[in-house]
């Protein structure tokens, strides 16, 4: 059984036992979350999708960690104009492990 659940502005597909990194949450290491912003679970012909959430649905995961990605190289660059902007950016994440999916 698998869930899809929307956190940070983006949508994951995930289930039982995956790790995945999300935006930064306010949770410490070895806390249990939850999200309840749970748009379909299930699977196959069981399947419950919602409108736009699914009722009572939601999924726990246990924060394993928080850090900061690779770094993203930015070049601005315009030929002839002699003009060249260089930047670079490393965002911030927390990694969870999903440990129960609960469909309504």
């Amino acid at each position: 059984m698998y869930a899809i659940i929307q956190t940070g502005g983006k949508q994951y597909r995930v289930k039982k036992g995956d790790a995945l990194r999300v935006e930064t949450l306010p949770a410490a290491v070895g806390e249990t979350i939850e999200f309840d912003r749970v748009l379909m679970v299930g699977e196959g012909e069981e399947a419950k999708v919602g409108s736009p959430l699914v009722d009572g649905a939601k999924v726990s995961a246990e924060v394993l960690e928080h850090g900061r990605a690779r770094k993203v190289h930015i070049l601005k660059f315009r030929r002839r104009k002699h003009h060249m902007k260089r930047q670079g950016h490393r965002q911030n994440y927390t990694a969870v492990r999903v440990t129960d999916i609960v469909g309504a």
